[in-house]
């Protein structure tokens, strides 16, 4: 069994990721705390192999909750963060610290699914490679999943691998001032509905991020999106 502790300061928001994991073939709930405090303390008693983690704690930021998970006397444990958090500094400082995911809220509950059974199969991966010892480079290649694998991988319905490499190209050519789904939608030839959904996946993933909505022409806030560096 993959032993699970849920951190996120909104009891109803842990509540519902912890049934999540609990309904997961092979997966445990250990504990359920709201702080970072609380967290680091139930990571030395209850002793996970995954931590879901958010960033917005009460006592302090999750990504150095992250940052301690990483020094002594803890062990080794992956992290999955879980957050409102959608700034740019966030997201590198999570993947800086090792985390196998970033999931931005709010997000689908599959999404959630889907990172278990991904993380699941990793594990699976990398016990399988400690069994041989050494190991050639096709081997490092598979226990190292790149962002692009994690965007591509187990894609949703009505997702589709080559318009996700249109998007992504799309929005990597807009630069730090990212675009709107309209302007997103002229530049890939989608229907707006199409690429708001895209869009969307990409920020599920970690692979975009929303910016501060500006006002378009008709004096509406347009949300927009930018690229998140693999």
């Amino acid at each position: 069994m993959i032993r699970v502790l849920v951190v996120d300061d909104d009891f109803m928001v842990a509540k519902v990721h912890s049934s999540v994991v609990a309904r997961q073939a092979g997966f445990q709930v250990v504990g359920i705390v709201h702080s970072g405090a609380a967290a680091l303390e139930a990571v030395r008693s209850t002793r996970p192999d995954l931590v879901l983690l958010d960033v917005y704690l009460p006592d302090m930021s999750g990504l150095d909750v992250l940052r301690r998970l990483r020094e002594p006397p803890f062990g080794e444990l992956d992290v999955i963060v879980i957050s409102a958090a959608r700034d740019l500094d966030s997201v590198r400082r999570a993947m800086r610290g090792g985390v196998f995911h970033y999931l931005v809220k709010p997000f689908e509950i599959d999404a959630l699914r889907q990172r278990l059974v991904e993380f699941a199969e990793h594990r699976a991966e990398l016990a399988e490679l400690r069994s041989v010892g050494q190991v050639g480079q096709d081997d490092v290649d598979r226990a190292f999943r790149s962002q692009a694998t994690r965007t591509t991988r187990r894609l949703p319905k009505s997702i589709s691998r080559d318009t996700i490499e249109l998007v992504e190209r799309a929005l990597s050519e807009a630069g730090e001032e990212g675009m709107s789904a309209m302007e997103c939608a002229d530049a890939t030839g989608l229907s707006r509905s199409s690429t708001r959904r895209y869009l969307d996946h990409l920020v599920d993933v970690g692979a975009a991020e929303t910016l501060r909505p500006r006002y378009g022409a008709a004096g509406r806030p347009e949300r927009r999106y930018r690229s998140v560096p693999a």
